[in-house]
């Protein structure tokens, strides 16, 4: 996507004044901030912040979970936590809020859509490589502070990213404003219906003030083990599959079937400084607040898209038209 097409869409993150194309970026026409375009991102915030450790994750595992010839895993993936189809993407503007690798954008746009995909986290460079040949743009961004003018997107998406922030509701909350009218949402968030990370939950508190290197090789070295535990334990006749599921809820683990994703996703419950879990009845509360109609749950839990209602304007000119015809 070109710096052109982009402009009509930016303001400044700061002040929401109008962006114009400076340098190697953007600057601000009202307050003259400078946002940086590196290593194929445009930049909206700090390079330290409280995702680092995703920067470290998606680094490290650029591709693993990218789909190739082999694999569907993530456009499966996308279906069961957006509920989004070929028909409602293509030749949209999408936004996709915590977009890691891109594992999800190169979905999207392999189903004709405009992407524009913001991480917190320097994961926005692997992004911007691994689909440098899409229709896509990567920005650094924080959700609290979004550089688009309003009704700028036809789809806005977030698949496992806004429980990760210091506060998930009002991150939902934020989005609508960003969605043109008629313009569809998805969220897909930690259920808190099962309690199995409770352990895991304890862990963290520790965990997630560990380097993310060191925490990676604490993990690498205890999840194959745990793995080997957890499939022993199955064989045992009787009461090894209670006995490998106590295990698991005291020490939980990933069980992907490939071991490198097993260790990335325990690295990712691991990590992070901020992780909740909620409710059906939590988010359906927030979409309704927000003015969201349509509702409805989609495949995995927690997973809830909605949509935003047509322009209100068409009501007030309908009004403003029937009293013309009342006082002529």
């Amino acid at each position: 996507m070109r710096v052109d097409d982009l402009l009509p869409i930016l303001c400044c993150s700061a002040c929401r004044g109008e962006l114009v194309a400076a340098e190697n970026g953007f600057r601000c026409s009202a307050c003259a901030r400078v946002f940086p375009w590196e290593r194929g991102v445009a930049r909206f915030v700090d390079a330290r912040n409280y995702a680092d450790n995703f920067g470290f994750q998606w680094q490290k595992y650029a591709l693993t979970q990218m789909d190739s010839e082999r694999t569907h895993a993530s456009e499966i993936d996308f279906s069961r936590k957006a509920g989004l189809t070929v028909d409602e993407l293509r030749g949209k503007r999408v936004l996709d809020v915590g977009c890691g690798t891109g594992r999800y954008a190169e979905v999207a746009t392999r189903y004709g859509a405009q992407v524009v995909g913001i991480d917190l986290s320097a994961a926005a460079e692997v992004a911007a490589r691994n689909l440098a040949d899409r229709d896509f743009t990567a920005m650094q961004a924080d959700v609290f502070g979004l550089p688009f003018k309003p009704e700028s997107f036809d789809v806005i998406y977030s698949i496992g990213v806004l429980h990760h922030t210091p506060d998930c509701e009002q991150a939902v909350k934020v989005l609508p404003q960003y969605l043109k009218p008629g313009g569809i949402l998805a969220v897909w968030l930690y259920s808190g219906y099962n309690k199995w990370y409770r352990f895991s939950d304890y862990y963290r508190k520790v965990t997630h003030r560990m380097s993310p290197q060191k925490l990676h090789r604490v993990l690498s070295a205890a999840v194959p083990v745990l793995n080997r535990v957890d499939q022993g334990l199955k064989l045992i006749p009787g009461i090894g599959r209670p006995a490998a599921e106590l295990v698991h809820y005291v020490f939980p683990v990933n069980r992907h079937p490939d071991p490198t994703w097993r260790v990335l996703e325990t690295f990712d419950w691991y990590s992070p400084k901020y992780q909740s879990k909620h409710t059906y009845e939590q988010v359906f509360r927030w979409f309704e607040n927000c003015g969201l109609v349509d509702l409805r749950v989609v495949e995995t839990p927690i997973a809830v898209r909605g949509r935003k209602p047509e322009r209100a304007g068409v009501e007030i000119e309908r009004e403003s038209w029937q009293q013309e015809l009342q006082h002529s």
